[in-house]
């Protein structure tokens, strides 16, 4: 195995035992639910905007597999504190990424989301890593649910 995939593995496993903002957000002011209805997974997410759209706290709950279970982790802590925009623009990005059509060798706002690159090696896996990410859009444009499909 090689180096990279081995990292790639522990990220997943360490994000999915211990998620980062695993939690309600009371003072939520965007929500959404997320379903996956392939595979089952489903996470509500909730986030706090201030008055310019700024995302200064992010939470999620719900269940789903270790790839979605992480990616939301890895998510939440990537957002926290970015505008409205440029959460969404990560969102695209990370979207190509997954697909296959993102130049890493081109700037973009992905840092160590990259990792998650490996992903795209597992096609029916992609959803998955992506759930909590159409979740977060969902809830920045106001829309209460969503689903990958």
């Amino acid at each position: 195995m090689s180096d990279y995939n081995e990292l790639y593995q522990q990220i997943i496993l360490e994000h999915n035992k211990k998620p980062r903002n695993f939690k309600v957000l009371e003072s939520a002011n965007a929500y959404s639910l997320g379903k996956n209805p392939l595979c089952g997974d489903q996470f509500a997410l909730y986030a706090q905007l201030d008055e310019q759209g700024n995302i200064q706290d992010i939470g999620f709950q719900g269940d789903g597999c270790a790839i979605s279970k992480a990616s939301a982790s890895l998510m939440t802590n990537a957002v926290k504190g970015k505008s409205r925009d440029e959460a969404l623009v990560m969102m695209d990005e990370f979207h190509k990424l997954l697909t296959g059509q993102l130049d890493e060798t081109q700037p973009h706002h992905l840092g160590r989301l990259t990792i998650l690159s490996g992903v795209r090696e597992y096609p029916v896996r992609v959803k998955c890593a992506t759930l909590a990410w159409h979740t977060l859009a969902a809830a920045l444009k106001g829309e209460k649910e969503t689903t990958t499909e």
